[in-house]
């Protein structure tokens, strides 16, 4: 059951994603309208499937890559919907939304089956650790996308020719002040993530710290955007510098979650 709700939540985040673009395309205020309806409804039957997953499997469905996929996409949704009403930046939902769109449809082709997971994973810190480090990833995977558009909007600016698609992104100003209220937030979700995730190691292996390649990913990352809080508060940085950064920051992410999983091995390789 879970699998259908599944690819009903899809279906729907793919009509969503059409309006959106067609906002975009258009910038007609029912276009945008019907894409954010889509959106929210597309989030609670989401929801709902992980929840039945969870129901049926009997563990919090976030222990394999199709598991982790949705549950990264949920956390997007739901943290562009708190952007939107925060700064009503109705057109980041253009790209964030073709971007959950796509990370499902990959998700979709990957395995559904719901298998026993092992031993290790049978803690209730698997879902505190796992939220912590997933949500923080969705708000950091926002300023990703804020900060390419920051840079886009620049460039045209520096070039002094501004295409009409470009003049309805939201202004440079308030692209940093979104950026600055993601890592103000995401930075916590990360930190709560390693810390809980040391606990539940020192559980489950006898060490709260290993060098295991994802541990060491994980603190690369944290450290990326320390350096960004660091050198706003002390040094000023704004704009262009703080959205260079959260672009790395996000790469590290991707190294952190895909490459450490597929190409590096250790002991966080069941993904």
């Amino acid at each position: 059951m879970n699998v259908q709700f599944f690819y009903i939540s899809l279906s729907i985040y793919i009509f969503s994603t059409l309006f959106y673009l067609l906002y975009f395309a258009f910038n007609r205020y029912l276009f945008e309208r019907i894409g954010f309806i889509s959106l929210f409804s597309a989030l609670v039957t989401h929801f709902i499937s992980l929840l039945l997953r969870y129901f049926e499997g009997g563990y919090t469905p976030i222990t394999n890559i199709y598991e982790s996929l949705s549950f990264f996409a949920l956390c997007i949704g739901a943290f562009f919907i708190f952007v939107r009403h925060t700064y009503g930046v109705h057109i980041l939902g253009s790209f964030i939304v073709p971007a959950i769109s796509f990370i499902l449809a990959i998700s979709a082709f990957l395995d559904h089956d719901i298998r026993p997971i092992p031993p290790y994973l049978k803690s209730y810190y698997l879902p505190i650790h796992a939220a912590f480090s997933f949500i923080g990833n969705g708000i950091f995977f926002t300023s990703f996308i804020v900060s390419l558009l920051y840079l886009i909007v620049e460039n045209y600016i520096k070039k002094k020719k501004i295409p009409f698609f470009a003049m309805r992104l939201p202004s440079l100003e308030l692209l940093d002040r979104i950026n600055v209220r993601c890592i103000s937030i995401g930075f916590p979700f990360l930190t709560l993530g390693i810390i809980s995730g040391s606990v539940w190691a020192s559980l489950a292996w006898g060490s709260y710290w290993s060098w295991d390649p994802k541990e060491v990913w994980s603190l690369i990352t944290w450290l990326i955007y320390a350096i960004v809080i660091h050198r706003r508060l002390i040094v000023g940085w704004k704009g262009r510098k703080t959205a260079f950064m959260m672009i790395i920051g996000f790469f590290s992410i991707l190294i952190t979650f895909i490459g450490v999983n597929y190409f590096m091995g250790g002991k966080h390789s069941y993904l």
